[in-house]
C-alpha cells in the first residue's frame, strides 16, 4: 500500500533546541519549498513518500539540513548508515580511492575487492565461504532465486524450480524480488503473481498465531505443490513489516526440510545484516546457517553495494563471465564498505547493540502502554524495532494513525521513514548502530509523547 505524500505548506513548530535536535524554522522550511516543489514536478509520485526535509548533513546519529534544523535520525537511511552519517573513516576511504583515480573496474581484479570479499568471508560463518558482489538488495536477492532455481534444476530436473517465501516478505522491487515477496498489493502489475512463487504463512506469533513449522508443510500440501519440486526457500530473517525474527525452533526444522529435499535455503538479510540485531548475522541467533545469504543496506555505510555469500558448490554453478554485474564491486564502494565494516569490527558495534538492545525494548513498552490498543504488536531485537498500528483488537492495519505518527514525530526534531509493511502501518525504529544511549532515549522519548498525544485524542 502506497503512503501518503506529506504538505507542503509550512507549519508553525514549536521551537527545540536539546543536545541533539533542533527546531528553529517553519516546517517544512519556507525556503525549501520551490526545491521540493520541483522534485515533485519532475520526480514520480512513489519519490514524495518521505518527510519533507532536503538533507544537507549529518553527524553521528543525527540528520541534518542547511537551516539549522536537526533530527535524531531513527531511520538510518532505511538501515543503511550502520556507522552513523558523516563517519570520519568512509569518508576518507572513498575520497582516497577517487583521488586514486579508480572509480570503475568491472569485473577486472582490485586490490579492494580481493580485501573485502576477504573480511567477508572472515566475517561469515562456514561453509558460506563463496563472496559475489552487486550494486542493490534487490540484485542480490535476485541472483539467490537465480542461482536457487538452477542447482534445483541440475539435481532434480526442470520440474525443480519452484521456490517458497512468505506472506508479508519484502525481496525488493525487480520482478523476480516482487514474484518472491509476500504483499499481494505489490504483484498486481504482474497478474498477481507466478506458480512458480508460492508463499506459506510468516511465524511471527501475531498475523500467523500457530508457529509450528507444520503450518509450512500443510500449506504446501493445501497448495498443491510436491516437496520434491521445490529448489529453494527463501525468508527473511526478520520481516519489513516487524522486527519478530523467525522462531529458533522453526528455522531448525526448516533447515533439516530443505537439506532431505536438497532445497537451498536462502536468507534474506539485506536489512539485517552487520551488526543490526546484536549478531554479525540475524540467522546466527536461530542456530543454522543457510546455504544462501543476500545482504545490502549496512554492508557499505550508505554507498551502492550488496552481496551474496553462500557455499562453493552453489556459488561456482556459473563459469567465468556468466554470472557479473557492470557495477560489481565498484571500487569505491568497496572501499567505503571496507571502512564500514572495519569500523563495526574495531568499536565493537555489535556489542554495542547488544548491550542497548533492552534499553530499546523497554522504550518500546512503554510508548505500546500509552498507545490506546492502537499498537497491535511491537517487537524488537538488537537496534530494530517495530510498531504496528492496528485498529483495537484486530490485526487490521491503521495506516492513518502511523502516518500521523511519523508526521508529528518529524516536526518534534525525530526523523523516521514512512510506515512500511502490511497496509502500510508499521513504523520501523533503526538508529545508527552508533547512537549513544543518551540519544536513543530522547528519541524514544520523544517517539512516546508523540504516541500518546495521537492516540489519546
Amino acid at each position: 500500500m502506497a503512503t501518503k505524500e506529506f504538505p507542503l505548506e509550512p507549519e508553525r513548530v514549536k521551537h527545540i533546541e536539546t543536545k541533539y535536535r533542533s527546531i528553529k524554522t517553519e516546517l517544512p522550511v519556507p525556503e525549501s519549498i520551490p526545491v521540493l516543489k520541483d522534485m515533485r514536478a519532475h520526480e514520480p509520485r512513489s519519490m514524495g513518500g518521505q518527510p519533507p526535509i532536503i538533507w544537507d548533513h549529518g553527524e553521528g546519529a543525527v540528520v541534518c539540513d542547511r537551516y539549522g534544523n536537526r533530527w535524531i535520525d531513527f531511520s538510518s537511511g532505511v538501515l543503511v548508515t550502520s556507522c552513523g552519517h558523516g563517519r570520519p573513516e568512509i569518508v576518507d576511504a572513498i575520497c582516497a580511492m577517487a583521488r586514486q583515480g579508480l572509480y570503475h573496474a568491472y569485473c577486472f581484479p582490485t586490490e579492494i575487492r580481493a580485501k573485502l570479499v576477504e573480511t567477508l568471508c572472515n566475517f561469515a560463518p562456514e561453509p558460506l565461504n563463496r563472496i559475489f558482489l552487486l550494486t542493490t538488495g534487490s540484485e542480490a536477492t535476485e541472483c539467490c532465486i537465480k542461482l536457487a532455481r538452477t542447482q534445483g534444476m541440475k539435481v532434480g530436473g526442470e520440474q525443480k524450480r519452484i521456490l517458497v517465501s512468505f506472506t508479508n516478505g519484502f525481496h525488493g522491487r525487480t520482478m523476480g524480488a516482487q514474484l518472491a515477496g509476500g504483499i499481494p498489493g505489490l504483484k498486481t502489475w504482474l497478474g498477481g503473481g507466478h506458480p512458480d512463487f508460492v508463499q506459506v504463512p510468516f511465524p511471527d506469533g501475531f498475523r500467523q498465531q500457530d508457529t509450528s513449522f507444520q503450518v509450512f508443510e500443510e500449506t504446501l500440501t493445501q497448495l498443491n505443490i510436491n516437496p520434491a519440486h521445490v529448489c529453494g526457500v527463501m525468508g527473511e530473517t526478520f520481516q519489513g513489516c516487524n522486527a519478530t525474527l523467525m522462531p529458533q525452533e522453526y528455522a531448525k526444522a526448516l533447515r533439516q526440510w530443505c537439506d532431505k529435499q536438497q532445497a537451498v535455503l536462502i536468507f534474506d538479510e539485506v536489512q539485517a545484516a552487520f551488526g543490526r540485531s546484536g549478531k554479525p548475522f540475524s540467522f546466527q541467533h536461530l542456530d543454522v546457517i543457510p546455504d544462501l545469504v543476500a545482504c545490502g543496506k549496512g554492508i557499505s555505510g550508505g554507498m551502492p553495494l550488496s552481496a551474496v555469500l553462500g557455499r562453493a558448490e552453489i556459488m561456482n554453478l556459473y563459469g567465468p563471465g556468466e554470472m557479473t554485474s557492470t557495477h560489481s564491486a565498484n571500487p569505491v564502494c568497496a572501499a567505503a564498505a571496507l571502512a564500514n565494516l572495519e569500523v563495526i569490527i574495531n568499536e565493537g558495534l555489535i556489542e554495542h547493540v547488544a548491550t542497548l538492545e533492552s534499553t530499546l525494548m523497554s522504550g518500546i513498552q512503554e510508548i505500546v502502554a500509552v498507545s490506546n490498543g492502537l499498537i497491535g504488536r511491537a517487537d524488537g531485537v538488537g537496534l530494530v524495532g517495530a510498531l504496528q498500528f492496528t485498529h483495537p483488537g484486530t490485526t487490521d492495519p491503521d495506516p492513518e494513525t502511523a502516518w500521523k505518527v511519523v508526521h508529528t514525530a518529524y516536526k518534534r526534531g525525530l526523523l523516521l521513514f514512512a510506515p512500511v509493511g502490511v497496509g502500510g502501518a508499521a513504523i520501523k525504529l533503526c538508529p545508527p548502530l552508533i547512537i549513544d544511549e543518551d540519544a536513543l532515549n530522547e528519541g524514544l522519548e520523544v517517539l512516546l509523547e508523540v504516541v500518546k498525544d495521537i492516540t489519546n485524542l
